[in-house]
């Protein structure tokens, strides 16, 4: 079996697979697993990166894997051949597979708005978040400087998030709790000049949360002196501003794209059938062909007929889901179809203040910050990432978040 992918529904299926029944090996970009909903907290210094992420090749005395760190660039069903790219030195390698899983994930969004890719930040990886929490640094550092213009130092001054989800809004929420929290003390000078805002093309934000809690937050933000921009459609980034459809022009000393996700260029290229968010289509057991060699999970597919949102916990439902499909294969069993068990939503929006959205439990406040930050942590992959991410809060509680730049 070769696993394309290191994300939530590859690491799940890696967790329940039956190594007696499948010779396994794993083809990634990155050599670990990243627990993603907790990826905007890094970007400030509430969490250190290392504490949620997860070597894969600490797996490999356990489940005894081999892995690759390397691009699949081509599938071919055909000759049930897969073609590789290394990450370091680029060159090419084959491998072969009976049973194929495509577990790759996604890229950002742009909509092919020019200038995105260039002068924004996108927030999907560990290196965006450690890249962004530079930023933010910088800009102030070089706003303090002496020769620095009016203008400079407000448009230095400016925090822009483009995106409306909940990667957008808790990223503002962690910046906004970085600027009061750490930084006002820090550059005390600065903190009058200081603008968060947030653009969102819709007419509102949270939309896959409770109308009522989507409302809550925009009241909260207000409050915290976040801007919110609804119905804001942005036509061109430029290197320090981003131009609207209304032509008005938004300087900036740090924007933050996060509108959605689209197919990588390896599903691109797949020539298989998609969905209009360009997912794979797969069947009840995820598989893409009718042999049931290629299966597809994550966010980068969708089951015909029953489409489900593309987060983490429907990529790591799948993943369990589909290594008790191939153990039961493997065993000869037949094999139930996947039923999606919906948790709920959380996000957090500042000050100790998150949301909740489950079937039986709508809520915000305090208690719900606490259950947020209780559930990630029961969700965290290894006891390891469990005392690093306590310990970090524990720490940033106690002497604040580092501001150092280097």
């Amino acid at each position: 079996m070769v696993i394309l992918g290191t994300g939530f529904g590859a690491f799940s299926l890696l967790h329940h697979l039956d190594r007696k029944h499948y010779d396994v090996s794993v083809v990634s970009p990155r050599n670990h697993f990243l627990f993603t909903p907790l990826l905007p907290s890094t970007t400030v210094g509430t969490l250190e990166f290392r504490s949620i992420i997860e070597p894969i090749r600490n797996m490999q005395d356990r489940l005894a894997i081999k892995f690759y760190q390397a691009t699949c660039t081509r599938i071919d069903p055909a000759t049930k051949l897969v073609t590789c790219e290394g990450v370091f030195d680029r060159e090419t390698f084959l491998l072969s597979y009976n049973t194929l899983v495509i577990a790759v994930g996604a890229t950002n969004k742009t909509f092919g708005i020019p200038g995105v890719t260039e002068n924004t930040f996108f927030l999907k990886e560990l290196q965006d978040a450690r890249a962004i929490r530079q930023r933010i640094i910088e800009c102030f550092e070089r706003a303090s400087t002496p020769l620095v213009s009016l203008e400079e130092r407000q448009r230095l001054m400016h925090f822009v998030v483009v995106g409306g989800g909940p990667t957008g809004v808790e990223f503002a929420a962690e910046l906004h709790d970085f600027i009061e929290e750490d930084l006002r003390d820090a550059f005390p000078d600065l903190y009058q000049e200081v603008r968060i805002s947030l653009f969102e093309a819709s007419k509102g934000i949270l939309n896959m949360f409770d109308q009522k809690l989507g409302e809550y937050t925009l009241k909260r933000f207000a409050r915290a002196r976040i801007r919110v921009h609804t119905r804001s459609l942005v036509k061109e980034v430029r290197p320090t501003e981003i131009r609207l459809a209304d032509g008005s022009t938004i300087p900036f000393g740090l924007a933050v794209w996060s509108t959605g996700i689209g197919a990588t260029p390896l599903v691109q290229n797949l020539g298989l059938p998609m969905d209009r968010a360009q997912r794979l289509l797969t069947n009840q057991h995820f598989a893409v062909d009718q042999e049931e060699t290629l299966f597809a999970i994550g966010d980068c597919a969708t089951r015909e007929g029953d489409q489900l949102p593309a987060t983490a916990q429907v990529a790591q439902q799948e993943g369990h889901y589909l290594a008790k499909f191939l153990n039961d294969r493997a065993r000869g069993k037949p094999g139930r179809a996947f039923k999606y068990r919906n948790l709920g939503m959380l996000a957090y929006v500042g000050k100790r203040r998150a949301l909740v959205d489950t079937q039986y439990v709508k809520g915000h406040g305090f208690a719900t910050w606490m259950l947020w930050r209780s559930a990630y942590i029961t969700k965290l992959v290894s006891f390891k990432n469990k005392v690093l991410v306590l310990f970090d809060w524990f720490k940033t509680a106690l002497f604040g978040r580092d501001i150092s730049r280097f």
